[in-house]
């Protein structure tokens, strides 16, 4: 897979996806809209469940780190 599609306060946002390895990856966003958008993306993923997995990310550059979680949707 080398693209992602997020849904975030309603509006779709796509992004190309390069894979560092089997649990990190870089995020691009394809139409960004503004400076900090056009800022990559790094996402490490902590641990996975059948339907959603846990993640720590950070803009490239940026120290600080969050986490969050992703949901499978059907």
């Amino acid at each position: 897979m080398d693209t992602e599609v997020d849904f975030f306060e309603g509006k779709q946002d796509t992004s190309s996806i390069r894979w560092i390895n089997d649990c990190e990856y870089i995020l691009k966003n394809k139409n960004p809209k503004s400076k900090a958008e056009e800022k990559s993306i790094h996402i490490k993923i902590l641990t996975t469940t059948d339907s959603s997995y846990t993640f720590e990310y950070n803009a490239i550059g940026d120290k600080q780190k969050f986490k969050g979680t992703a949901f499978k949707i059907h």
